[in-house]
């Protein structure tokens, strides 16, 4: 919080991409908007992974691998082989034509948050964000100290996205109740110069359900897997897998290398 910031801040926590939270409130915020640009997504341009709801696995296994990652077994779609390089953003802050945009990304720069104080989520802002102007900028938060069509609509957006997560966390513990995770990894084989292959090199490591396991469950479970949706959604998982080819293709690609 800055210094001269009139009011405190009782949000808490961390989350990935923002800097500086701050509740949205009519008081603080009635003179802030938004840019308009065609190019608004540099501020994931380093990002090589972004967090992923469950109801996205199938337009996202499209694009990126699927990872789950971590104790929690967060799911993350993988947006690059190296850190700080996100292989879907231009220079330009444009992100690639075509491709499937994570909830995550298209909810920046609102995010909900917990007030410590009121022990509520409420829906903030990162003020650190380029993206804002004083002045109203093109599309402007409040409109006579009430919300604007476009704030409403976002602070909707939020309660939506929270609503995902909290699925996304019942199909977690689902997948871990049902002991479907095993560690994996994924590797690449250079060519060397004279056109052998070379020594086949780690990419990553990561969670992943297990098919071995997955062909394994009792007949009852697996018709549950089915009924409740879960099914599908671990087939877009594990085709998703074979985006890592691509993926690691064009990374190399990039600094003049080739598989």
């Amino acid at each position: 919080m800055a210094a001269n910031d009139p009011q405190p801040n009782p949000v808490s926590g961390n989350v990935l991409l923002y800097e500086r939270p701050e509740p949205l409130d009519a008081r603080r915020h009635g003179n802030l908007g938004l840019s308009k640009t065609d190019k608004p997504f540099g501020f994931v341009a380093k990002q090589h992974f972004v967090p992923l709801h469950v109801g996205e696995f199938g337009p996202a296994s499209v694009n990126y691998p699927i990872i789950f990652a971590g104790e929690a077994r967060a799911p993350l779609a993988v947006v690059g082989i190296t850190a700080g390089e996100n292989l879907f953003v231009a220079e330009d802050g444009g992100y690639r034509p075509g491709v499937y945009v994570p909830a995550f990304i298209r909810r920046y720069p609102f995010v909900g948050a917990l007030d410590e104080v009121a022990q509520k989520m409420v829906v903030c802002i990162d003020r650190a964000s380029d993206l804002w102007i004083e002045g109203g900028g093109d599309v402007p938060l409040f409109e006579n100290g009430q919300p604007t069509e476009f704030t409403k609509s976002c602070i909707e957006f939020c309660g939506q996205f929270d609503a995902d997560r909290r699925q996304t966390d019942l199909f977690v513990k689902m997948l871990t109740d049902l002991d479907l995770f095993e560690s994996r990894q994924t590797t690449f084989t250079p060519r060397m110069a004279e056109g052998v292959a070379g020594e086949p090199q780690l990419v990553a490591e990561f969670f992943g359900v297990s098919e071995e396991k997955l062909k394994a469950l009792p007949t009852d479970k697996f018709l549950e897997l089915r009924d409740n949706g879960g099914l599908g959604q671990i087939y877009a998982h594990l085709i998703s897998l074979f985006c890592w080819d691509r993926l690691v293709a064009e990374s190399l690609t990039r600094r003049g290398q080739t598989l």
